[in-house]
């Protein structure tokens, strides 16, 4: 079959399918966006006497029907194909003839890809974020149920202070709307238009409008200049695995606590049997898998980000194929995160604390702080010697 870059010479199998590798996999996320940016570019072209009006028609329409087609199942992208750009210009051409063929003036597949993967962060961010919103709610409602009982605040892993279910929510549900902040501020990067900047340098004796496809698409901006583009890749992709890295730490760290307390020792709280498993031999058993997987998942969301770091780390300026790797750990990460929190936000609604057993495990000792600021307010004598003398009465 012909590829976007095909002269006529014949093509080692065994070159394909280490080039193309999992691409043609990959990009099927993509088609969809492509789809939109290629509409945009071939209205850019007609508008700009590039293309005939009529050409533009066809493409458009036939962009449109190949994109429903490929949403409803019927058709992939395959390794013949090599990638998601070739297989939607083979499909277009094949419906609508020639024309098919004039889609890609002024285009390379390098800002076409990057392109479609720009507009799909947008709205993969944006899911996250909401997604992240979501498990804020879940410790909210648990603030709303539960939030006035007491519990032992920690350090050291040993009780030091009073705290309550509202403290504790209340941290990780603060630090989480960060990392809904957080993934939303990736836009900064990811919201400008590389399309027109071709293949790194652009197509200046074809005079394209930039701005009008990056209005049509709805990026904030244009990528300027050209020899920036490729330069910035990697970029915002590892920002958007350094945000799911933070917030897969602090979904780690509510599992860890909640698989604290749902030991026999704390018992501080039951978990729902819906959202816990059984033993294979243990007939009393029923394990937290699910929070032990948020926990554990921590590393394979750092493991994404530091793939991705290393692989444009100190290549040269322009494209390098090493950039088509980017995909593999950046959806791999996209796809954890929100696997994560659609399983948090439902198993949080369910957890229940135990406050009579809360209440008979804590230590009264962890008064002791307040009690020697009392003691160092009525009396007026330094807190140091306050500290002393609470310390004395509790070896008592």
């Amino acid at each position: 079959m012909s590829r976007l870059w095909d002269k006529g010479q014949p093509l080692d199998d065994r070159v394909l399918a280490f080039t193309a590798g999992e691409d043609h996999a990959l990009d099927e996320r993509l088609v969809q966006y492509d789809v939109k940016a290629s509409i945009a570019h071939a209205r850019m072209l007609a508008a700009r006497g590039l293309i005939s009006q009529e050409d533009f028609a066809l493409i458009e329409k036939g962009l449109r029907e190949v994109g429903e087609a490929h949403a409803r199942g019927e058709w992939k992208i395959t390794l013949e194909d090599e990638d998601g750009q070739t297989a939607l210009e083979k499909h277009l051409t094949a419906k609508i003839g020639p024309a098919g063929g004039r889609v890609h003036l002024g285009r390379s597949r390098n800002d076409q890809v990057l392109t479609a993967l720009r507009l799909y962060l947008k709205d993969a961010v944006e899911d996250l974020a909401r997604g992240v919103d979501k498990v804020v709610e879940a410790l909210d409602g648990l603030v709303d149920r539960q939030g006035d009982i007491a519990l032992p605040g920690y350090t050291h892993m040993q009780q030091a202070m009073p705290s309550s279910v509202k403290l504790w929510a209340g941290g990780f549900a603060n630090e989480l709307r960060d990392d809904a902040a957080g993934l939303r501020a990736t836009l900064r990067r990811i919201d400008k238009s590389p399309l027109g900047s071709a293949a790194g340098y652009g197509a200046p004796a074809l005079k394209l409008d930039r701005e009008m496809t990056a209005k049509e698409m709805g990026f904030a901006s244009v990528h300027v200049p050209v020899t920036a583009v490729q330069l910035s890749r990697g970029k915002a992709e590892s920002q958007v695995l350094f945000e799911i890295a933070l917030t897969m730490q602090d979904l780690g760290r509510l599992a860890s606590d909640l698989l604290l307390f749902y030991t026999q020792e704390f018992a501080f709280v039951k978990l729902p049997d819906a959202f816990t498993t059984g033993s294979s031999i243990m007939p009393q058993k029923r394990n937290p898998d699910v929070f032990e997987l948020i926990r554990g998942r921590t590393a394979t969301a750092h493991g994404c980000l530091v793939e991705a770091l290393g692989i444009f780390a100190k290549l040269p300026s322009g494209y390098q194929r090493d950039l088509q790797l980017l995909k593999f750990p950046l959806f791999r990460g996209i796809d954890l995160c929100a696997q994560t929190l659609d399983i948090t936000s439902p198993a949080l609604s369910a957890v229940h604390f135990n406050e009579d057993t809360i209440r008979h495990k804590t230590n009264a000792a962890i008064h002791a702080a307040d009690q020697a600021y009392e003691l160092s307010l009525r009396h007026g004598i330094p807190f140091r010697e306050a500290y002393r003398r609470i310390a004395q009465e509790l070896e008592k």
